[in-house]
Protein backbone atom coordinates (compact mmCIF):
# COMPACT_ATOMS: atom_id res chain seq x y z
CA UNK A 1 0.00 0.00 0.00
CA UNK A 2 1.26 3.35 -1.02
CA UNK A 3 2.20 5.43 1.94
CA UNK A 4 3.12 8.62 0.44
CA UNK A 5 0.95 10.97 -2.06
CA UNK A 6 1.51 10.43 -5.82
CA UNK A 7 0.59 14.39 -6.18
CA UNK A 8 2.90 17.05 -4.95
CA UNK A 9 0.71 19.75 -5.83
CA UNK A 10 -2.99 19.72 -6.40
CA UNK A 11 -5.79 22.03 -7.59
CA UNK A 12 -8.98 21.65 -5.55
CA UNK A 13 -12.28 23.04 -7.01
CA UNK A 14 -15.04 23.53 -4.78
CA UNK A 15 -18.50 24.18 -6.04
CA UNK A 16 -20.14 26.50 -4.22
CA UNK A 17 -22.99 24.32 -3.93
CA UNK A 18 -21.05 22.13 -2.13
CA UNK A 19 -20.41 24.56 0.74
CA UNK A 20 -24.65 24.89 1.02
CA UNK A 21 -25.24 21.34 1.79
CA UNK A 22 -28.89 20.80 2.44
CA UNK A 23 -29.79 24.23 2.81
CA UNK A 24 -31.44 26.18 -0.20
CA UNK A 25 -28.66 28.68 -0.22
CA UNK A 26 -26.22 30.22 1.80
CA UNK A 27 -22.98 28.24 3.79
CA UNK A 28 -23.31 25.44 5.92
CA UNK A 29 -21.43 25.32 9.13
CA UNK A 30 -21.01 21.87 9.43
CA UNK A 31 -20.51 20.97 5.88
CA UNK A 32 -17.67 23.66 5.71
CA UNK A 33 -16.18 22.55 8.84
CA UNK A 34 -16.08 18.73 7.23
CA UNK A 35 -14.52 20.01 4.20
CA UNK A 36 -11.85 21.67 6.09
CA UNK A 37 -11.09 18.72 7.89
CA UNK A 38 -10.45 16.42 4.54
CA UNK A 39 -8.05 19.71 3.82
CA UNK A 40 -6.21 19.64 6.64
CA UNK A 41 -5.47 15.90 6.87
CA UNK A 42 -4.28 16.55 2.71
CA UNK A 43 -1.94 19.23 4.20
CA UNK A 44 -0.45 17.16 6.73
CA UNK A 45 0.97 14.80 4.26
CA UNK A 46 2.57 17.50 2.35
CA UNK A 47 0.69 18.06 -0.30
CA UNK A 48 0.68 21.85 -1.60
CA UNK A 49 -2.93 22.97 -1.84
CA UNK A 50 -4.39 25.38 -4.57
CA UNK A 51 -8.02 26.07 -4.54
CA UNK A 52 -10.50 27.00 -6.69
CA UNK A 53 -13.70 28.28 -5.14
CA UNK A 54 -17.04 28.97 -6.82
CA UNK A 55 -20.12 30.67 -5.83
CA UNK A 56 -23.38 29.13 -6.88
CA UNK A 57 -24.42 28.68 -3.02
CA UNK A 58 -24.60 32.48 -3.06
CA UNK A 59 -25.81 33.87 -6.28
CA UNK A 60 -28.62 31.21 -6.07
CA UNK A 61 -30.16 33.74 -3.47
CA UNK A 62 -30.23 36.08 -5.64
CA UNK A 63 -31.16 34.72 -9.27
CA UNK A 64 -34.58 35.68 -9.21
CA UNK A 65 -33.82 38.96 -9.20
CA UNK A 66 -31.28 38.61 -11.46
CA UNK A 67 -33.24 37.45 -14.10
CA UNK A 68 -33.41 39.42 -17.61
CA UNK A 69 -29.68 41.13 -15.85
CA UNK A 70 -27.19 41.51 -18.56
CA UNK A 71 -25.00 38.66 -18.55
CA UNK A 72 -21.66 40.61 -17.93
CA UNK A 73 -23.50 42.17 -15.25
CA UNK A 74 -24.68 39.09 -13.59
CA UNK A 75 -21.10 37.18 -14.13
CA UNK A 76 -19.53 39.88 -11.94
CA UNK A 77 -22.14 39.33 -9.68
CA UNK A 78 -21.36 35.74 -9.40
CA UNK A 79 -17.37 36.49 -9.02
CA UNK A 80 -17.92 38.63 -5.62
CA UNK A 81 -20.23 35.62 -4.42
CA UNK A 82 -16.89 32.99 -4.43
CA UNK A 83 -14.95 36.17 -2.52
CA UNK A 84 -17.24 35.71 -0.20
CA UNK A 85 -17.24 31.79 -0.05
CA UNK A 86 -13.41 32.20 -0.24
CA UNK A 87 -13.60 34.16 2.69
CA UNK A 88 -15.64 32.02 4.35
CA UNK A 89 -13.09 28.95 3.77
CA UNK A 90 -10.40 30.46 4.59
CA UNK A 91 -11.77 31.43 8.00
CA UNK A 92 -12.97 27.69 8.49
CA UNK A 93 -9.14 26.91 7.89
CA UNK A 94 -7.82 29.20 10.04
CA UNK A 95 -9.89 27.39 12.96
CA UNK A 96 -8.13 24.45 12.11
CA UNK A 97 -4.94 25.91 12.45
CA UNK A 98 -4.61 26.24 8.58
CA UNK A 99 -2.77 28.61 7.01
CA UNK A 100 -4.41 29.79 3.58
CA UNK A 101 -3.78 32.75 1.74
CA UNK A 102 -6.95 34.26 -0.66
CA UNK A 103 -6.32 35.86 -4.05
CA UNK A 104 -8.62 37.60 -6.13
CA UNK A 105 -9.13 38.07 -9.77
CA UNK A 106 -10.94 41.15 -9.22
CA UNK A 107 -9.29 43.81 -7.62
CA UNK A 108 -10.52 44.32 -3.73
CA UNK A 109 -7.38 44.70 -1.60
CA UNK A 110 -9.15 45.44 1.58
CA UNK A 111 -10.36 41.77 1.72
CA UNK A 112 -7.64 40.03 -0.47
CA UNK A 113 -4.90 39.59 -2.58
CA UNK A 114 -4.71 40.49 -6.38
CA UNK A 115 -3.95 37.74 -8.18
CA UNK A 116 -0.16 37.31 -8.82
CA UNK A 117 1.17 34.38 -10.21
CA UNK A 118 4.72 34.05 -8.65
CA UNK A 119 3.62 35.59 -4.55
CA UNK A 120 1.07 32.03 -5.12
CA UNK A 121 3.72 30.02 -5.88
CA UNK A 122 6.00 31.13 -3.76
CA UNK A 123 2.64 30.64 -1.05
CA UNK A 124 2.71 27.25 -2.26
CA UNK A 125 5.98 26.15 -1.68
CA UNK A 126 5.99 27.43 1.69
CA UNK A 127 3.24 25.05 2.51
CA UNK A 128 0.48 27.58 2.63
CA UNK A 129 -3.52 26.93 1.31
CA UNK A 130 -4.19 29.38 -1.97
CA UNK A 131 -7.66 29.81 -2.55
CA UNK A 132 -8.82 31.59 -5.50
CA UNK A 133 -11.25 34.00 -5.94
CA UNK A 134 -13.68 35.58 -8.71
CA UNK A 135 -12.84 33.10 -11.57
CA UNK A 136 -10.93 34.24 -14.14
CA UNK A 137 -11.84 38.14 -13.22
CA UNK A 138 -13.98 37.72 -16.90
CA UNK A 139 -17.00 37.19 -17.47
CA UNK A 140 -18.70 34.31 -19.90
CA UNK A 141 -16.15 32.35 -18.30
CA UNK A 142 -17.18 29.51 -15.56
CA UNK A 143 -15.32 28.82 -12.44
CA UNK A 144 -14.60 24.96 -13.77
CA UNK A 145 -12.71 27.10 -16.41
CA UNK A 146 -11.06 29.15 -13.78
CA UNK A 147 -9.63 26.15 -11.80
CA UNK A 148 -8.39 24.05 -15.18
CA UNK A 149 -6.26 28.05 -15.93
CA UNK A 150 -5.50 28.01 -12.05
CA UNK A 151 -4.16 24.40 -12.10
CA UNK A 152 -1.96 24.79 -14.92
CA UNK A 153 -0.72 28.56 -14.03
CA UNK A 154 0.59 26.87 -10.98
CA UNK A 155 1.98 23.77 -12.40
CA UNK A 156 -0.17 21.49 -10.23
CA UNK A 157 -0.13 17.66 -11.40
CA UNK A 158 -3.76 16.91 -11.06
CA UNK A 159 -7.38 18.94 -10.92
CA UNK A 160 -9.63 17.90 -8.43
CA UNK A 161 -13.16 18.21 -8.88
CA UNK A 162 -14.96 18.25 -5.60
CA UNK A 163 -18.97 17.22 -6.07
CA UNK A 164 -21.67 15.82 -3.85
CA UNK A 165 -21.67 12.44 -6.03
CA UNK A 166 -18.63 9.77 -6.43
CA UNK A 167 -17.93 10.28 -9.84
CA UNK A 168 -18.90 10.39 -13.49
CA UNK A 169 -22.39 8.35 -14.32
CA UNK A 170 -23.89 7.58 -17.28
CA UNK A 171 -26.52 9.89 -16.64
CA UNK A 172 -27.68 11.15 -13.18
CA UNK A 173 -27.50 8.93 -10.55
CA UNK A 174 -30.18 10.99 -8.50
CA UNK A 175 -32.60 10.38 -10.88
CA UNK A 176 -31.47 7.18 -13.33
CA UNK A 177 -31.17 4.31 -10.76
CA UNK A 178 -29.77 2.41 -13.68
CA UNK A 179 -26.84 4.99 -14.16
CA UNK A 180 -23.27 3.40 -14.03
CA UNK A 181 -19.85 5.33 -12.77
CA UNK A 182 -16.76 5.43 -14.77
CA UNK A 183 -13.83 4.47 -13.44
CA UNK A 184 -11.73 6.37 -15.89
CA UNK A 185 -12.79 8.38 -19.30
CA UNK A 186 -11.19 10.38 -21.48
CA UNK A 187 -11.70 14.38 -22.61
CA UNK A 188 -12.51 13.69 -25.60
CA UNK A 189 -15.48 11.08 -24.10
CA UNK A 190 -16.31 13.04 -21.63
CA UNK A 191 -17.04 16.09 -24.29
CA UNK A 192 -19.04 13.99 -26.96
CA UNK A 193 -21.31 12.25 -24.64
CA UNK A 194 -21.90 15.36 -22.61
CA UNK A 195 -21.28 14.07 -19.38
CA UNK A 196 -21.21 17.54 -17.56
CA UNK A 197 -17.75 16.61 -15.74
CA UNK A 198 -17.03 20.34 -16.37
CA UNK A 199 -17.94 22.71 -19.00
CA UNK A 200 -16.23 21.90 -22.05
CA UNK A 201 -13.52 24.67 -22.15
CA UNK A 202 -11.97 23.74 -19.07
CA UNK A 203 -12.43 20.34 -20.88
CA UNK A 204 -10.27 21.39 -23.45
CA UNK A 205 -8.38 23.14 -21.69
CA UNK A 206 -6.67 20.32 -19.78
CA UNK A 207 -7.13 17.83 -22.79
CA UNK A 208 -4.74 20.23 -24.94
CA UNK A 209 -2.13 20.73 -22.05
CA UNK A 210 -2.67 17.32 -20.97
CA UNK A 211 -3.68 17.92 -16.90
CA UNK A 212 -5.60 15.36 -15.12
CA UNK A 213 -8.54 15.83 -13.59
CA UNK A 214 -10.44 13.30 -10.93
CA UNK A 215 -14.06 13.44 -9.96
CA UNK A 216 -14.60 12.82 -6.98
CA UNK A 217 -17.69 13.48 -3.44
CA UNK A 218 -15.74 15.89 -0.87
CA UNK A 219 -19.11 14.20 1.25
CA UNK A 220 -17.15 10.73 1.04
CA UNK A 221 -15.04 10.78 4.57
CA UNK A 222 -11.32 10.67 3.79
CA UNK A 223 -11.68 10.30 -0.53
CA UNK A 224 -9.26 13.51 -0.64
CA UNK A 225 -7.02 11.93 0.60
CA UNK A 226 -7.49 8.65 -1.01
CA UNK A 227 -7.43 10.58 -4.00
CA UNK A 228 -3.86 12.25 -3.41
CA UNK A 229 -2.38 8.49 -2.22
CA UNK A 230 -3.30 7.46 -5.88
CA UNK A 231 -6.09 4.63 -4.88
CA UNK A 232 -8.90 4.08 -6.86
CA UNK A 233 -11.58 7.21 -6.02
CA UNK A 234 -14.33 9.10 -8.44
CA UNK A 235 -13.62 9.30 -11.63
CA UNK A 236 -10.50 9.78 -13.68
CA UNK A 237 -10.21 11.93 -17.07
CA UNK A 238 -7.04 12.01 -19.12
CA UNK A 239 -5.77 12.18 -22.40
CA UNK A 240 -4.98 9.00 -23.73
CA UNK A 241 -1.21 9.30 -24.24
CA UNK A 242 1.08 6.71 -26.62
CA UNK A 243 0.46 3.47 -25.58
CA UNK A 244 -2.01 4.39 -23.34
CA UNK A 245 -5.29 2.14 -22.71
CA UNK A 246 -8.41 2.73 -21.52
Amino acid sequence: MNVTPIYKRILLKLSGEALMGDDAYGINRDVIERIVLEIREVVRLGVQIAIVIGGGNIFRGVAPAAAGMDRATADYMGMLATVMNALALQDALRRVEIVSRVQSALTIQQVAEPYVRGKAMRYLEEGRVVIFGAGTGNPFFTTDTAAALRGMEMNVNIVLKATKVDGVYTSDPLRDNKAVRYDCLTFDEAISRNLKVMDATALTLCRDYNMPLCVFSIFKPGALKRVVMGEAEGTLVRSVLPGDAI
